[in-house]
């Protein structure tokens, strides 16, 4: 049964509308979610980066200093009105190294691989999750390390272990479990064989 405080924090299927995005950049989350202490193991200069769901550029911003200029940072969102708050705030801290990628939902339409790919707090929005498996996997390598992380308050212990469950029956391989505040985190590769 649908609760009202399950609609009050956004719970169940939705994207979470790009308005509310500005909640999400502040001094509080900033203590417990250090964007650079966070990227510091997966992230080096000169690496091609993929940010699925980027917000406001929370995470995107400050992989892009670290990839440094001869880095590249996409930022792959389903909302244009996100990806143009993204660009504005790239803008006005000189990461030229960003690029904002519409995604239509169904297809990435990105032709590179990734080093690094960071899913923070959005997979629980995906609807069609085996599709976007199978695009995760187009954009990968045997080298890619892939962070999902999901916030406790939208996806309980039960909901994350189904998810990795889905990784791992669709040709994902689990790394490492990292601990984030108020978060379920795991580290993925792709199987050698798939």
């Amino acid at each position: 049964m649908f609760k009202i405080t399950d609609k009050a924090i956004f719970k169940g299927e939705h994207t979470c509308p790009w308005w509310i995005c500005f909640t999400f950049d502040n001094r509080i989350r900033a203590i417990i979610q250090k964007p650079e202490r966070l990227i510091s193991g997966f992230v080096k200069p000169g690496d091609k980066v993929l940010d699925i769901g980027p917000g406001r550029g929370y995470f995107t911003l400050p992989m892009s200093k670290r990839t440094a200029e001869n880095g590249k940072v996409v930022a792959l969102d389903i909302q244009e009105k996100m990806l143009e708050l993204l660009k504005d705030r790239a803008l006005r801290e000189n990461c030229s190294n960003i690029t904002a990628k519409l995604y239509d939902g169904t297809h990435f339409g990105l032709e590179e691989k990734f080093d690094f790919i960071l899913m923070f707090w959005m997979f629980h929005e995906v609807r069609n999750k085996g599709n976007f498996l199978n695009e995760l996997k187009a954009v990968s390598t045997r080298k890619t390390r892939i962070l999902l992380v999901e916030p406790i308050v939208h996806v309980t212990r039960k909901d994350f272990g189904a998810t990795v469950g889905l990784f791992t029956r669709n040709g994902f391989e689990t790394r490492e479990t990292g601990k984030i505040g108020l978060s379920r985190a795991i580290e993925f590769g792709i199987v050698p064989s798939a």
